[in-house]
């Protein structure tokens, strides 16, 4: 760490010491329905994907969170029977009010055929977004036993891009359902991987299996791209499997599960940032300052600018965010990196006006709130010199309040180093320890310099 960044960081140690998943579906506050348009027609189905439901539908099941003290159901999302003992695979997003408010809410599950019973929780993969529960005997002897399980694809076997594969559960509390769909390998630049799925997953669905044309599990539904058609996200079925393995013979969790989700994002974090700091910035092509830009192994960038003939402010801008989140709960997703910069070249506009704009564009930086999950930002501001190159910096950190231990880190930097020309940059972190958080900003303001064709 540069001598010049320890005071700043320092004072923040000080301080903090005091893509959209397929959600599982919400009731709505009033449904309202509307008649079809008379030309439309109900999609057809193969015959392959009539065969498949009718194979292996009596292991697919809806997954309901219920309040405690009432039926009123909170959300509804879907599963599949894993073992002839009754344990089920669902999302840790569709279980995660029971996960972490279990005095609050029960879940039950609901078969094709009608039938009805307890579930309880013996393990979540918060990472993989997937959980394993287990039917309640009802005390006659049945719940889930004997139904059968689905068995999942050998990863000896993978799958070719272009394959049919189907996708099932209850979209939207509607019915059970089967989703034709093709497989288009993994999706790039994940940190972990997801199966790129062209078909529809609905909220509802969340949960659910999704199978090759033997019935194989090669898939768990669990996310969709908003705004997009048949763009939708699948964790692979050896995450899931992994997980029935180690934890089908778990105790049930009977208390909130902060303790072993927080352990679980921490281990998280640390490899997302080990990983981050082993990559080298990327230039950023300015002609005045390097700014640090990310290689794009597992995050996205775009970038624009103002057109050749404006009479302005000439800017351009950068913003690179990882595609995936972790889900901790309906108020917090947590555990991805997001950057951007601005910069400007304010020779038309003169040094008043160029000032003027500069500075509003670094005040209207937002850095959020004390919420529910988190408490206000603690910041520190702190002028900076990067190998001659002054720097305005200000360095924040948030503290989850049930997840001791990790952050939300903002940097907020800009150059003062002339009257009509600067750079301005922010790099968030979701979900770290102090100790990364300290590496992470450090990091980002290291990656501040001239660059080789400053003026002089």
């Amino acid at each position: 760490m540069k001598s010049c960044l320890q005071p700043l960081l320092a004072w923040v140690l000080a301080a903090s010491a005091g893509v959209a998943l397929a959600q599982p579906a919400r009731p709505p506050a009033a449904a309202t329905t509307a008649p079809a348009p008379q030309a439309s027609q109900p999609p057809t189905v193969s015959a392959s994907a009539r065969r498949l439901y009718e194979r292996s539908k009596g292991q697919l099941l809806q997954i309901r969170t219920l309040l405690k003290t009432q039926d009123s159901q909170a959300s509804v999302g879907s599963g599949f029977l894993v073992s002839d003992e009754g344990h089920v695979v669902t999302n840790y997003h569709v279980v995660s009010q029971f996960a972490l408010e279990p005095d609050s809410f029960r879940l039950r599950y609901a078969t094709t055929d009608g039938q009805g019973g307890a579930l309880e929780l013996l393990d979540f993969d918060a990472r993989r977004d997937l959980a394993l529960l287990r039917a309640v005997d009802d005390g006659k002897g049945s719940g889930l036993r004997g139904r059968g399980a689905l068995a999942f694809r050998p990863q000896s076997q993978p799958l070719a891009k272009g394959e049919r594969i189907y996708s099932m559960g209850n979209p939207h509390d509607v019915a059970f359902a089967v989703v034709e769909g093709n497989y288009n390998g993994l999706v790039e630049r994940s940190f972990d991987p997801l199966i790129y799925y062209a078909g529809g997953i609905n909220p509802g669905m969340s949960g659910g299996p999704v199978l090759d044309e033997d019935g194989r599990v090669v898939g768990v539904n669990v996310s969709t791209l908003l705004f997009a058609q048949q763009v939708s996200f699948l964790v692979p079925g050896e995450f899931a499997e992994d997980l029935v393995k180690r934890s089908v013979g778990a105790k049930p969790i009977r208390t909130a599960a902060w303790a072993r989700l927080r352990d679980q994002l921490t281990r998280y974090q640390d490899e997302l940032v080990t990983r981050f700091l082993a990559q080298p910035w990327e230039s950023a092509n300015n002609d005045r300052y390097r700014v640090p830009v990310p290689k794009q192994d597992f995050m996205r960038c775009w970038g624009r600018g103002t057109p050749a003939d404006t009479k302005g402010l000439d800017f351009e801008r950068s913003q690179c965010r990882m595609d995936h989140a972790l889900f901790v709960s309906g108020n917090l997703q947590t555990g991805w990196l997001d950057m951007s910069h601005e910069a400007y070249d304010g020779s038309k506009l003169g040094a008043l006006r160029f000032s003027r704009q500069y500075s509003q564009s670094f005040r209207n930086e937002r850095l959020g709130g004390a919420d529910k999950s988190r408490t206000a930002p603690y910041c520190k501001e702190q002028f900076v010199d990067r190998e001659g190159l002054p720097l305005r910096a200000v360095v924040c950190l948030r503290a989850y309040r049930k997840l001791e231990g990790l952050h939300d880190l903002s940097v907020l930097v800009t150059t003062v180093d002339a009257a009509t020309a600067g750079a301005l940059g922010r790099f968030d972190a979701k979900g770290v320890s102090f100790d990364n958080a300290l590496k992470l900003a450090a990091h980002y303001l290291e990656g501040f310099a001239w660059t080789t064709a400053k003026a002089k």
